[in-house]
Order: C-alpha cells, then sequence, then structure tokens
C-alpha cells in the first residue's frame, strides 16, 4: 500500500503551477481534497478517524466498481489553505504516513477553481 511521496510532491508542485497558470490566486485559500480508497470499509474508516483528528473534514465514502469488477470505498479528506508548496507537501506526507499505517491507498489532492474547473489529475499518485 505504500505510495511513492516522492511523485506525490512532485505531481503536487505540477498542480499549484498550472493552478496560478490558469489564475489561481496563491494567496488565497482553496478547498483541497485529498483522495483515500480501500476495499476494506473498516481500513478505510480507521484512517478517517486519523484525519479527523488531525482537523480534515472527511466526507462520507462512496462506493464503487473498478476496471475488474471489485468493490471499492473512497472519500475525500478536505481542508482550506493556500497553494503553499510547503503546507501541501506537509499534509501529503502526514496522509501518506496515516494510510500507509491504515492499509488504504492515497491517490493524492485535486482542488475545484471558482470555474469548476477540476485540476486533480485522475492518475494522481498512482504508480506505473
Amino acid at each position: 500500500m505504500t505510495v511513492d511521496v516522492n511523485v506525490l510532491l512532485e505531481q503536487s508542485r505540477d498542480t499549484i503551477a498550472a493552478m496560478i497558470e490558469d489564475g489561481a490566486d496563491p494567496s488565497l485559500p482553496y478547498e483541497i481534497d485529498h483522495h483515500l480508497a480501500s476495499q476494506d470499509f473498516t481500513k478505510l474508516e480507521k484512517a478517517a478517524v486519523e484525519l479527523v483528528k488531525e482537523g480534515y473534514h472527511v466526507d462520507d465514502a462512496d462506493e464503487f466498481e473498478d476496471e475488474q469488477g471489485e468493490r471499492w470505498f473512497a472519500f475525500a479528506a478536505s481542508v482550506d489553505v493556500e497553494l503553499d508548496e510547503s503546507v501541501l507537501a506537509r499534509q501529503i506526507r502526514e496522509i501518506a504516513t496515516i494510510a500507509d499505517e491504515c492499509g488504504v491507498e492515497y491517490d493524492g489532492w485535486g482542488a475545484l477553481l471558482d470555474d469548476d474547473e477540476d485540476f486533480a489529475d485522475e492518475d494522481f499518485g498512482e504508480e506505473e
């Protein structure tokens, strides 16, 4: 379940740069959604509890099937922060640690701008 934090950090820098290039003001707070998933609802629930303890807002888990027809559960852990690379890097490390400890997948973060354009990469954080 271990994610490559260095890949997530690089993708985070790229996402921040793309958002700023598209008009995001880095001094304003944005709702950042960190995405976690697991096939084991109990493990995902444990991760949610730990993230709430760290100050994140956790949505109810959604259920979906992957391309192989396997059932998964996923939620977003949200927080409002500025587009600050060091703050987001700290969050990535914190959430990746919790995900590893709970045995769930962490798929990086995304955010929406006012025009509702999603800047999250669908493959964000997935290892090839």
